[in-house]
C-alpha cells in the first residue's frame, strides 16, 4: 500500500548496469552550486549523469480503463444540477494547486460548443473562456517568483534551444505553476499541445493565459468523462502535426496514445511520467514487452518522492481539509492508510496539530517505522467504528471497501491523498438506498436510510489537488526535474537509451536540489582532495550510490 523498500542486493544489481555514458544536457548548464569555492566542470556532469534502468517485480497484467466506461450520476435533488466526472484513473499527486478562482459553473455552456478565437486569430484550443487570459497571465506571473530555480534553467538554456524540434504533447495538472513548466518549455524551443490529467484540477484563468500566447490547450474544470478522453485525442490528433515526445502525470496520455495511434507511439522518441501510478503502467508494458520508447520515471527520483510526496503532502493535506469541512482537528482520531512517504507528511500534519492519528500498512518496515515515529499501527476494521477521519495514501485499489463505509460513524470525513480514484470505493455508494448532496464545492454528504451521514471530498479524488493548493516553491522542484528529464531524453544521442523503463540519474537530482538551495542562502560544504580519494568520491558529485536510502 505505500512505498516499499526493495531488496539491497537486487537495487545494487540494477544499479550496476551500465548505460553508454555521452555527452549530457545538464553538463551544458551547471549546477547553481551553493559555495563559493565550487567549481563543478561540466565535464564532471558528463560523466556523472547515467541513467540506471530499473526492472521492478509486477504480479498483475496491466490494466487500463475502457476508452470510454459508463459512470452513473448520483442521485441529484431537484434542481440540482448532477455533476458528470471522469473515470480514468489518471494520477493526481504531483502537479500544482487546483483552487481555480474562477468558478466553472457561472457558464453552463460546453466549451466544446463555443466558437473563440484569441488575439492573434487563432482557434486551436478548447477552455472554458479565452476572455480571462489576462488574469491567467497575472497567476503565472506571480508563480514564477516561487519558482526561481526552473527560470534560472530557462535562461541559462535557452540561448541553446536544446527542445529545438520537440513536439510534446502532456497531460498534467494545467495551473498557475505547470503553465510556468509549459513556458519554459517553449522557450527552450518545444511546440506544446496540452490536456488536463484530473477534471477538477484546472485553473480555467491559466488555461486561457497559455491558450493566449500559442500554447493549444484543451481542458477546463469540470469535464465530464467524454470531455476528458475527448481533450486528450484533441491534443494527439492534429493534422500536419506529430508528437514526438509525452510528458505524462498518470497514464492516460501513454494509454490513449499506444492504443489509438500505435504509429504515433512507435515514432516517440522519449516518455517522461511523473506519478506512480503511471509508471506501475509503464513497467507492466515493459515486462510485457510492449514499450517500444524509452520512458524516464520521474516518480522515484528523489526529488520527487521527498519533496513533492513529503514536505508537500504535510502542508497540503491539511490546506484541504481546513478549506473543505472547517473542522478542529486536536483531539480527533484519524487513521492514514499508508505510511510511505505521503502518508507520513499527512501523519506528521496531523499529529503536530494533536489528532490522534492511527496507521494502517502492509509492509512490515514502513509499520515499524511507524511505530519509531509513535503512531498506533492497527487494522483498519479495528477502529472503523470510532475514527473521525480517514484519508487513505496507498495508490491501491478498494482500500475502504463499502462495508466499511456502512460501519463509520456519523459525520466521519472520508478522503484520498493517494494517486488514483479507486483507494476508497466511490461506485459503491451509487445506490438507490443513499442520498447524496451537495454541500459546498468537492464536499458531498452520502446520507444513509437511518439518517447517518459521512462527508466524502472531491468524490474520491486527491484531495489537495481538487480542493485546495499545493505550495509553489516543491512544484518548482518537480518541474524542474520534469524539464531536465524532456531534456536528457529529448538529447540523448542513439543507444544511451533502450526500449526501457529508466530512473533519473543521481547527478541530476543532485542539480536540481543545487538550483534550489540559494533560496535558503545555504552553502555547501566542499570535499577536500584528501577526503574525496578517502571516500572514493569525485569532489562534485554523485554523493551518493543509486541504492542509497535518504
Amino acid at each position: 500500500m505505500s512505498d516499499s523498500a526493495g531488496d539491497g542486493k537486487l537495487e545494487m544489481k540494477q544499479a550496476s548496469k551500465e548505460v553508454k555514458e555521452s555527452e549530457n544536457v545538464a553538463e551544458k548548464y551547471s549546477a547553481m552550486t551553493v559555495s563559493k569555492n565550487s567549481d563543478m566542470s561540466m565535464g564532471d556532469l558528463s560523466s556523472a549523469f547515467t541513467a540506471v534502468t530499473t526492472h521492478k517485480p509486477v504480479k498483475k497484467h496491466i490494466q487500463f480503463v475502457d476508452d470510454k466506461q459508463e459512470f452513473s450520476k448520483f442521485p441529484t435533488k431537484t434542481g440540482r444540477r448532477s455533476l458528470s466526472r471522469s473515470v480514468s484513473q489518471s494520477s493526481t499527486d504531483s502537479g500544482s494547486s487546483a483552487a481555480s478562482y474562477t468558478d466553472s459553473s457561472d457558464d453552463e455552456t460546453s466549451p466544446k460548443d463555443k466558437t473563440q478565437v484569441n488575439s492573434k486569430g487563432t482557434s486551436d484550443f478548447c477552455v472554458k473562456d479565452i476572455k480571462q487570459a489576462e488574469f491567467g497571465r497575472r497567476e503565472i506571473e506571480i508563480a514564477g517568483q516561487e519558482m526561481s530555480a526552473l527560470i534560472s534553467l530557462r535562461k541559462r538554456a535557452q540561448g541553446e534551444k536544446p527542445l529545438a524540434g520537440a513536439k510534446i504533447v502532456g497531460c498534467t495538472h494545467i495551473t498557475a505553476q505547470t503553465a510556468v513548466l509549459i513556458e519554459t518549455l517553449v522557450a527552450l524551443g518545444a511546440q506544446c499541445r496540452w490536456t488536463a490529467c484530473n477534471i477538477y484540477s484546472t485553473q480555467n484563468e491559466v488555461a486561457a493565459a497559455l491558450s493566449e500566447v500559442g500554447v493549444s490547450v484543451f481542458a477546463w474544470k469540470g469535464e465530464s468523462e467524454d470531455d476528458f478522453w475527448w481533450c486528450i485525442d484533441r491534443c494527439v490528433n492534429m493534422e500536419g502535426w506529430q508528437p514526438n515526445m509525452i510528458l505524462d502525470d498518470g497514464g492516460d496520455l501513454t494509454h490513449w496514445v499506444y492504443k489509438k495511434y500505435p504509429g504515433v507511439f512507435k515514432k516517440i522518441r522519449g516518455i517522461v511520467e511523473e506519478s506512480v501510478t503511471g509508471v506501475h503502467r509503464l513497467y507492466q508494458l515493459s515486462k510485457a514487452g510492449k514499450l517500444c520508447v524509452p520512458a524516464m520515471n520521474v516518480n522515484d527520483s528523489v526529488t520527487k518522492q521527498k519533496f513533492d510526496n513529503l514536505y508537500c503532502c504535510r502542508e497540503s493535506v491539511l490546506d484541504g481539509l481546513k478549506r473543505t469541512t472547517d473542522v478542529m482537528f486536536g483531539g480527533k482520531q484519524v487513521v492514514v492508510c499508508g505510511y510511505g512517504e505521503v502518508g507520513k507528511g499527512c501523519c506528521a500534519a496531523l499529529k503536530a496539530l494533536g489528532s490522534i492519528v492511527y496507521i494502517t500498512d502492509i509492509d512490515p518496515i514502513c509499520a515499524l517505522q511507524a511505530c519509531m515515529d509513535g503512531f498506533r499501527v492497527v487494522k483498519l476494521n479495528e477502529v472503523i467504528r470510532q475514527i473521525d477521519l480517514i484519508i487513505t495514501c496507498t495508490g491501491n485499489k478498494n482500500v475502504v471497501t463499502r462495508d466499511q463505509l456502512d460501519r463509520m460513524k456519523n459525520g466521519c470525513i472520508v478522503c484520498n491523498m493517494g494517486h488514483p480514484n479507486t483507494e476508497i470505493d466511490v461506485a459503491s455508494l451509487r445506490t438507490p438506498d443513499l442520498t447524496w448532496e451537495r454541500v459546498r464545492s468537492q464536499v458531498d454528504h452520502i446520507i444513509w436510510p437511518d439518517g447517518k451521514r459521512i462527508v466524502l471530498l472531491a468524490e474520491g479524488r486527491l484531495l489537495n489537488l481538487s480542493c485546495s493548493t499545493v505550495p509553489t516553491f516543491v512544484l518548482s522542484i518537480t518541474a524542474t526535474t520534469l524539464a531536465l528529464a524532456l531534456i536528457e531524453l529529448y538529447n540523448a544521442p542513439e543507444g544511451r537509451y533502450k526500449q526501457d523503463v529508466y530512473l533519473l540519474p543521481k547527478k541530476m537530482d543532485e542539480y536540481v536540489a543545487s538550483l534550489h538551495l540559494p533560496t535558503f542562502d545555504a552553502h555547501l560544504t566542499e570535499l577536500s582532495d584528501e577526503q574525496a580519494k578517502y571516500l572514493g568520491l569525485n569532489k562534485n558529485g554523485p554523493f551518493k550510490p543509486n541504492y542509497y536510502r535518504y
